[in-house]
């Protein structure tokens, strides 16, 4: 028999939490306990999980105790303060939050591209920004058949990236305009519903934003390439859930539309969706709810050597956040990196 796991979700009331539930008990991980956390506010609140309920815990800094592996989407502070705590109490943690990612001792995984980063953990596992996560997943083929030398990639991301409180923003400002009144912007610093925003998190001092910095620096860090040029412009549409991608690659060597189609075809995780014929590309509305990366437009781009074009689409609190984490605990499984408290 397996071994089974005592399992903590922090921030399990959230957007990206819930679906941590649901994907944990979709998958069939191996678990024996589990146990949701969230902030005192929350505690006491039945929540589902699978075809039984658990009741939500206030996250303390004892509630680590006797759990083996801890799934973290409560933001940058929280992680800050408790992932050690956690960590300490001889757990592993996978973290959803940026607090990590950069942090040269912590690995940085996407199971499809680096999984040999996990064996070098030492409690603490970052997962990535949900634009690069579904970006590196299409990259790495052509990545290891033709060396990418350049990226130029914008993103048009959805806003439940944002939370369950944008998500309602978008309805309701959509509901006010049909209704003839202005729409109030709340979450965001401008109307979203029929509008494009150029702004995710905060800016830089460069003119960039934080999130498309967050592109450059992981994507580097997971390919395992410091030397690869990524450029981002990364822009929040009016689209419930779901994010786009348009990626330009520049590549060391030639690399064919239909050779990276085959390339893509087989990569695991992958949904090449490319016949412009029968108006079939990837589409936000279809990836949503869905766990694959999908591709498609991958076209030549003529004003460079060896250049490609894509369209690449997934649901963001799927691959992009809660699949990419429990992807990142079953890798631990097989690989028997997972520190059961004795």
């Amino acid at each position: 028999m397996s071994t089974q796991y005592r399992v903590a979700v922090v921030g399990a009331t959230g957007a990206v939490g819930q679906e941590m539930r649901r994907t944990l008990a979709r998958l069939n991980f191996p678990i024996s306990d589990l146990v949701c956390l969230a902030s005192a506010k929350s505690a006491g609140k039945e929540l589902d999980f699978g075809t039984a309920t658990v009741t939500c815990q206030e996250l303390r800094e004892d509630s680590f105790k006797g759990v083996d592996l801890a799934l973290f989407s409560a933001g940058g502070a929280v992680s800050t303060r408790f992932a050690p705590i956690a960590r300490d109490s001889g757990c592993v943690v996978v973290d959803n939050s940026s607090a990590w990612r950069m942090d040269p001792s912590v690995p940085l995984l996407v199971p499809e591209v680096n999984p040999q980063d996990a064996d070098r953990h030492s409690g603490i596992i970052a997962n990535p920004n949900c634009s690069t996560i579904q970006m590196v997943v299409a990259l790495k083929p052509l990545h290891d058949a033709a060396r990418i030398t350049r990226v130029v990639v914008s993103t048009y991301q959805a806003v439940s990236g944002t939370g369950a409180k944008a998500m309602a923003e978008l309805r309701r400002q959509v509901e006010e305009l049909q209704r003839g009144t202005d729409a109030r912007p709340e979450v965001y610093p401008h109307q979203i519903a029929f509008n494009c925003l150029p702004h995710i998190d905060v800016f830089l001092d460069d003119g960039s934003t934080k999130e498309e910095q967050k592109m450059v620096d992981e994507t580097r860090k997971i390919m395992g390439d410091s030397t690869l040029k990524v450029t981002a412009t990364c822009v929040r549409v009016p689209v419930c859930n779901g994010h786009s991608e348009s990626v330009n690659v520049e590549l060391a060597e030639d690399l064919s539309p239909q050779e990276a189609r085959a390339l893509l075809s087989a990569t695991p995780g992958v949904i090449v969706e490319d016949d412009p014929a029968t108006q079939l590309y990837p589409l936000a509305i279809r990836a949503s709810g869905t766990d694959p990366v999908y591709v498609g437009r991958i076209r030549r781009d003529p004003t460079v050597t060896h250049g490609l074009n894509l369209w690449v689409v997934a649901d963001n609190l799927l691959k992009g956040a809660a699949l990419n984490a429990v992807q990142i605990a079953q890798l631990l499984d097989q690989r028997g990196l997972i520190r059961v408290p004795r």
